[in-house]
């Protein structure tokens, strides 16, 4: 029987690279749901492809467009958030591919939580805002996360068959981003065109911007928290400019143990869909000889303070974590406008960790009123 996945952010980075391994397993794996929130063109072109069971245009304003096109097709269609909750508890789906951008994630991961799917988690920002909440609902429901972040699945590869109480250290890999040998002096003038060329991955707008900024690696510091029951100071940041070393796990006697392989998000996500088994997966193979030298150095916490500020909200747990996202979704998407400067990132991000409403023990609705409430704050600092 064929794996029914549902894609929730199918036009993305993420999204298109999960079609990519549909595509070449086609015998093993079915696109069941796509969806997306903008990208008409590309999720009809999608589905057309892929003839899904359901399409879901999460801006509703783009309903009409998406249905029409697919009209001729046999694939329901439909609209708003209310809709992708909806679309993930349907009984058919095995894997639910979490890959949406940003806090707007964690109330389909939720649904699809509670109705015992799979998770192969795409979306950091679930765990990063509601970590705790996301464990607990998984261990009760009883719904596997798997990880699909390179980094998260290294750890995960490397934990088969060992024990998660022998960990005493993770080493979350990173590349530096494309300032990564800039002063501080000069990373004040930098423009968002600069800071969206990564030297190594492809990747959607924003999170790109993240690695610049070195919040992406704090949030998937954060991210690893949950996924493997470890403190942040367990966590190591190793800046490792060529990404062929993804991460690694040092163990109670020493040992380290590491996932190495050139930087292609379809191994991950392949690695989600198809675990515990491996599958064969095309594309260029990791050539040591080749690579020759592997180089590793220590962050530099005061020119990335973002990073710090992830390691900050960690260690003050409750809702900050949550305060940190909404209030870095609005400064990441201020600077790609323009409307800021690349060191205003932080510091914006800092002033709203003192300013915002902290609550030590948040629910669900207190989650989604910490969002409301920093993105308002945020905004007016703008």
């Amino acid at each position: 029987m064929k794996k029914k996945i549902a894609i929730l952010g199918s036009t993305g980075s993420i999204g298109t690279q999960a079609l990519d391994v549909i595509r070449e397993h086609s015998d093993d794996y079915e696109a069941y749901v796509l969806t997306a929130n903008n990208s008409v063109e590309r999720l009809i072109s999608q589905a057309r492809e892929f003839q899904p069971e359901v399409v879901v245009i999460a801006n509703e304003a783009h309903y009409a467009s998406v249905r029409d096109a697919l009209a001729d097709l046999p694939i329901k269609v439909f609209a708003g958030a209310n809709a992708l909750c909806e679309v993930v508890q349907m009984d058919a789906i095995d894997v639910v591919l979490t890959a949406m951008v940003g806090f707007s994630g964690l109330r389909p991961t939720i649904a699809a939580i509670e109705s015992k799917k799979t998770i192969a988690l795409a979306n950091k920002e679930t765990l990063v805002v509601a970590g705790e909440l996301i464990t607990q609902l998984a261990n009760r429901h009883h719904a596997p996360i798997l990880p699909v972040d390179s980094e998260h699945s290294a750890i995960f590869q490397s934990l088969a068959g060992e024990n998660l109480e022998r960990i005493t250290r993770i080493i979350l890999t990173a590349s530096g981003g494309p300032f990564r040998l800039l002063t501080e002096e000069e990373m004040e003038n930098v423009t968002a065109a600069q800071a969206l060329k990564h030297p190594n991955w492809e990747m959607g707008a924003k999170i790109t911007i993240d690695s610049a900024t070195m919040m992406n690696k704090g949030f998937e510091m954060i991210e690893a928290k949950w996924l493997f029951g470890v403190e942040p100071s367990q966590i190591d940041v190793h800046v490792h400019p060529e990404s062929i070393v993804h991460s690694a796990v040092e163990f109670c006697d020493g040992s380290v143990k590491a996932q190495l392989g050139v930087p292609d998000m379809r191994l991950p996500i392949q690695y989600a869909f198809s675990y515990p088994d491996r599958k064969t997966l095309s594309g260029e193979r990791l050539d040591l000889f080749k690579v020759g030298t592997l180089h590793f150095e220590r962050p530099d916490f005061k020119r990335f303070d973002c990073l710090q500020i992830a390691y900050d909200a960690a260690e003050r747990g409750g809702n900050m974590p949550c305060i940190v996202n909404a209030a870095n979704e609005i400064v990441n998407l201020a600077f790609r406008q323009g409307r800021i400067a690349f060191p205003d990132i932080a510091r914006l991000i800092r002033r709203a960790m003192d300013e915002a409403t902290f609550i030590a023990q948040p629910s669900l609705e207190s989650y989604l009123n910490t969002d409301a409430e920093v993105r308002r704050l945020v905004s007016s600092y703008l």
